[in-house]
């Protein structure tokens, strides 16, 4: 049992963070990227009070079973946690699918649990030699390409997502993104427009955001891959936004 994973929320019932399917999402705890959008900052430290072992929330996800369809291991960064690839064989042996939202920090890892995802949530926050801008860690930028590069390769299926603020990426660096990603063979492509919520940076959440990116942006990245979505809070074309913060623990007593 991996009793090693540390999580610290769960949702239970979720419709929007897996394509298609009823899930339990699962947040585990740590992260060691520091982007100024992020809206979890919570699930940043990696061993923060009243963290929750693995077993209990395997209790809770075997009530869940007939529930739900599948169960989405989220973050903070999932992929973090020596412990992933057994619970998600544990859960995979309770019958449920299961999904993966990543931001793309650890390949080797990532290597080791994509034959266990039926579908991958991805995000790739910038142009790669700029990733540092965003996550404000030097070098991250290397990481997230390999990571890009394993998930294609895998041909799981997957939505790869850019968050979107101007002053992190201007409309042409966007339009750079995209190429970049069609070119590799993204097929499933989001554009996320940045949240203020939850968001501890000031410069960054008091930005007025209308008219960005500019429409003519959007329709040359939407020609450039077989689906595209623009999440707008939840006024958009096309989709939904895909998580919102984890639920608290006494959810567990459900």
């Amino acid at each position: 049992m991996a009793a090693e994973l540390k999580v610290g929320g769960l949702t239970p019932f979720s419709a929007t963070d897996y394509p298609g399917k009823l899930a339990a999402v699962v947040f585990v705890q740590g992260c060691p990227w520091r982007c100024g959008y992020c809206h979890n900052p919570h699930l940043q430290p990696r061993t923060p009070d009243g963290a929750m072992p693995w077993r209990d929330v395997l209790t809770w996800l075997r009530r869940r079973v007939g529930l739900v369809d599948a169960v989405v291991f989220s973050g903070g960064e999932a992929c973090m946690d020596p412990g992933l690839a057994r619970a998600m064989q544990d859960a995979r042996a309770l019958g449920f699918g299961i999904g993966l939202h990543t931001a793309c920090i650890y390949p080797q890892r990532l290597q080791e649990v994509l034959p266990l995802v039926d579908w991958v949530g991805f995000d790739i926050k910038a142009p790669f030699s700029d990733y540092r801008l965003v996550t404000r860690v030097a070098g991250s930028g290397e990481p997230a390409r390999a990571c890009l590069d394993a998930i294609l390769a895998s041909g799981v299926a997957h939505e790869c997502r850019t968050t979107t603020h101007p002053d992190l990426l201007p409309d042409a660096q966007l339009l750079a993104l995209a190429a970049t990603l069609a070119a590799k063979g993204v097929s499933n492509y989001v554009l996320q427009q940045f949240r203020a919520e939850g968001c501890q940076d000031a410069a960054l959440a008091g930005r007025p955001l209308h008219g960005y990116p500019a429409p003519q942006t959007l329709a040359q990245i939407g020609a450039m891959f077989p689906r595209f979505t623009f999440r707008n809070h939840g006024n958009e074309a096309g989709g939904n936004i895909i998580s919102e913060s984890p639920a608290k623990f006494p959810v567990l007593q459900r």
